[in-house]
């Protein structure tokens, strides 16, 4: 990014609330869907992971074995992180991502996390490392595979999704293994923090300095041992620096770790989301098969 970029531009950079202009009617339809998914799937609701109050997740499960390379009782499991900037946005926004992953026979968390400015982007990133042990814990009751952890994060989610996958995980838990995540996918992901720190709408919640900026952006991570890996994936119609920040991961840690790096056509910073919820189309396919599933048309 240009030193010189002036505030207004980077403004209508990274304000996607601002530069989508129908930003809340997406929202509240996301509201209204994962309302509906919370009351007609197989779940379990606000099951805690650690002391604060925000330290809440949901766990849904398939009610039968809607596709081949699932197995009762060892699902594969899916964690939804949500996003909104690190001080919006929760597990009941994220709802209804979980459905058609169900449906293939994935067993799906959506877990939530303290605010910005209550809390620090470190201390979210750190009570996400608190989910992820919970995860591998207890999964194996909700019919999970605890061996088959994958990660999915939008946005900040995205940039969570990235850090998880260099967790050092012995640090978290000594019962915990050293690759307790199999894959991630970030996306819209925020990969470098510095643009961050200079915008007005955001700096005063997120509180950042350059050393934080720095220490918590994981295109300066090394990138995750082998065979982990990471996807990043965002929206053709996304700003220029959210296009940037997804292809700077696959140039921080290279194709070996992050070996898709793709723009799907036509979404936007919301609608990207809608392109891997929705099972026909051909990222949600591929991700069911990072998953080790493959859908069987229930006509078929």
């Amino acid at each position: 990014m240009a030193v010189n970029a002036s505030l207004a531009w980077l403004e209508a950079q990274y304000n996607n609330r601002a530069r989508v202009p129908e930003s809340a009617q997406i929202l509240q339809r996301w509201g209204a869907a994962s309302a509906l998914v919370r009351e007609r799937s197989s779940c379990v609701l606000d099951l805690a992971y650690g002391p604060g109050p925000r330290q809440r997740l949901d766990v849904f499960m398939p009610t039968g074995i809607a596709s081949e390379g699932a197995v009762a009782g060892k699902a594969p499991v899916l964690v939804v992180i949500p996003g909104g900037y690190w001080r919006a946005l929760g597990k009941a926004d994220y709802s209804y991502v979980a459905a058609s992953f169900v449906d293939a026979g994935a067993v799906v968390v959506v877990p939530e996390y303290e605010l910005c400015p209550a809390v620090s982007i470190e201390r979210i990133a750190l009570q996400m490392t608190e989910a992820l042990a919970w995860v591998w814990r207890h999964v194996a009751d909700y019919g999970g595979d605890p061996h088959r952890i994958t990660l999915l994060g939008h946005s900040a989610g995205g940039h969570l999704a990235a850090m998880l996958s260099c967790c050092d995980w012995k640090l978290v838990g000594r019962d915990l293994p050293r690759r307790l995540v199999r894959a991630a996918v970030s996306v819209s992901g925020l990969h470098e923090l510095e643009p961050l720190r200079k915008l007005p709408f955001l700096a005063g919640d997120l509180q950042l300095s350059a050393a934080s900026a720095r220490r918590l952006s994981p295109a300066c991570f090394a990138p995750p041992p082998s065979p982990q890996v990471l996807w990043a994936v965002c929206g053709a119609d996304e700003s220029e620096e959210y296009r940037r920040q997804n292809r700077l991961i696959r140039r921080a840690w290279g194709q070996r770790a992050v070996p898709v790096c793709e723009e799907l056509p036509g979404c936007n910073h919301f609608t990207v989301m809608h392109e891997l919820a929705n099972p026909q189309s051909a990222v949600h396919q591929r991700l069911l098969r990072l998953l080790g599933l493959r859908w069987v048309d229930a006509l078929r």
